[in-house]
């Protein structure tokens, strides 16, 4: 012991009065100081595979509970007297790239300095250079550490995807080869976890199987194992744990937004719940008004966990599925979507079965950011389109958005990034300047349905004071080349969306995108039409 660590060894370690429990944001959960949904039962798998000395995979979205979970895992296995359970994230060796030494060097690194925080010192793993240079140090590390071991040796590797080229291949390789010397000179059972699965580890490690000898670079994984999403129960459980401590309620119809928006995405719920507590400051009961307040917060603001996901949109297989989402078209059913689908899977970007984005916030967030350099060219006044009793006027919209699309629409539709969905975001742009501040516009968009249904929610006061919401009912359909006028699927599509919504009335918009269509001046017009059932409907044709 040096002199220093002797002389601050004479002061007690300070104690610090507890801190009120929050909804995390920020890394891994702390059951002592944050709302914590019970990890180990979100993979029932994980604890028969162990078990089994399997070497499998899991995988799940950034910010969905994946460390939280490893922690818990490794901590629960190892109290069990059986495992020595570790857990070390692999993320800083993304700076290695193709070498591979340096990559061993700061995973085993990671090994060493973890061991002495999450396992008593019978079951560390013996002293080794770091630094040695040695091509096969993992296996040096591992081989000498299970043998050393009184117990089974339990290896979680988090971020492992970080990990790239020619270093990747070394780290897989050297912990696939000790599969078969399991437990006496290689780790008992092996987890790998990431944003992706397996399949997608070829790719990141140059996507040619010659380079890894086999089609998988991790054939010995008996399975993927996906960490699911919070249930209902559990997003209950997790608002119900604020009310527990505080005092606070959740009213029935906000717990029910928070699962309608947030979908389960574990991050989504606790954001909610930060920006309801922490920055919205709500004191009495959390109403869904409320609910709906904190989203459009997180919105406009895009922290971090929604800018990565905004930074995807960029490549070329998310712009493959995204662009057909949001144009409401179909899709080539090939290998190449197969992938690109379970890849926006991976990400938590999408679900299937149908086919849609994840959950309504992303949603928003996608359309908002595809949709803003064409807000920035809307300069029409929000203030003129509010009648004198307060109402949003739907006549002045329509009247402002066809001029807007006369003069600008050719433009921006072929400067678009998404060219396909150019037209509805164009619209989308021009809503959200006008209503922003005021009310809300809500989007559904999905994988071929042809059509695009949009909701303004817009609040007002009646003539006795008393609070209101006018909501006003937008459809929007693309006539492409090969196809005929889309007005009859769209009254129909219309009817529809208007009887779920308890509406009399609504507004169909018919973009033009053939090749043989009128300049855009000339079909630019307004037209009025009737529902099966009767009900009266604008129509715009541009």
């Amino acid at each position: 012991m040096t002199t220093e660590h002797a002389a601050a060894s004479k002061f007690p370690k300070l104690t610090y009065p507890k801190l009120p429990m929050r909804f995390n944001t920020a890394g891994p959960c702390d059951g002592e100081r944050h709302y914590l949904v019970p990890p180990l039962p979100r993979v029932p798998g994980a604890q028969l595979f162990v078990e089994q000395g399997d070497y499998f995979v899991m995988h799940a979205p950034r910010q969905s509970g994946k460390t939280t979970f490893l922690r818990h895992f490794a901590t629960a296995l190892t109290a069990q007297g059986i495992f020595a359970a570790l857990y070390i994230s692999c993320e800083a060796a993304e700076a290695s790239e193709d070498n591979a030494v340096m990559a061993q060097e700061i995973i085993v690194g990671e090994v060493l300095r973890e061991a002495e925080h999450q396992l008593p010192l019978g079951l560390r793993p013996p002293a080794l250079d770091a630094r040695s240079g040695s091509a096969t140090l993992l296996t040096e590390l591992l081989t000498s550490w299970c043998e050393a071991c009184p117990r089974r040796v339990v290896l979680f590797l988090d971020e492992i995807d970080a990990v790239r080229g020619q270093s990747l291949i070394s780290v897989l390789r050297q912990v696939r080869a000790g599969f078969p010397k399991r437990p006496d000179h290689a780790p008992w059972s092996v987890m790998l976890c990431g944003l992706r699965d397996v399949r997608d580890y070829k790719a990141a490690s140059g996507g040619d199987a010659q380079r890894i000898g086999s089609a998988s670079p991790f054939n010995v994984k008996v399975e993927s194992l996906a960490l699911a999403t919070f249930s209902e129960a559990e997003v209950r459980a997790l608002l119900m744990q604020h009310t527990t401590e505080t005092g606070q309620e959740f009213e029935p119809e906000a717990v029910t937004r928070v699962l309608e928006l947030a979908g389960g995405q574990p991050w989504l719920v606790n954001a909610i719940g930060r920006e309801i507590v922490e920055k919205m400051r709500i004191t009495g009961p959390v109403s869904e008004a409320q609910i709906d307040e904190a989203k459009e917060r997180l919105v406009l603001a895009r922290a971090t966990h929604l800018d990565s996901l905004v930074s995807r949109l960029a490549e070329p297989r998310v712009r493959r599925l995204i662009e057909p989402l949001l144009a409401g078209e179909g899709v080539a059913l090939d290998p190449v979507f197969d992938d690109d689908l379970a890849y926006l899977v991976d990400l938590g970007l999408v679900k299937s079965r149908p086919l849609r984005v994840a959950n309504p916030i992303y949603a928003e967030v996608i359309a908002r950011v595809l949709s803003a350099p064409a807000e920035e060219s809307v300069l029409a006044d929000p203030r003129t389109f509010v009648m004198a009793d307060g109402r949003f006027s739907i006549d002045v919209l329509i009247r402002e958005f066809a001029a807007f699309w006369v003069e600008h629409g050719e433009a921006m539709v072929e400067g678009a990034t998404y060219r396909e969905a150019a037209s509805q975001l164009v619209l989308m742009a021009f809503l959200q300047r006008v209503v922003n501040g005021g009310g809300i516009v809500t989007r559904e968009y999905g994988l071929g349905r042809r059509r695009i249904d949009l909701l303004i929610a817009w609040p007002y006061l009646d003539a006795a004071g008393k609070r209101q919401i006018q909501r006003e009912a937008i459809e929007l359909k693309v006539w492409r080349d090969g196809r005929k006028d889309p007005l009859a699927e769209g009254l129909r599509q219309l009817d529809g969306y208007l009887d779920s919504l308890g509406l009399s009335q609504g507004v169909l918009i018919l973009f033009d995108r053939r090749t043989t269509a009128e300049p855009l001046e000339e079909r630019t017009r307004e037209e009025a039409a009737v529902t099966a059932t009767g009900k009266p409907v604008r129509i715009l044709r541009a």
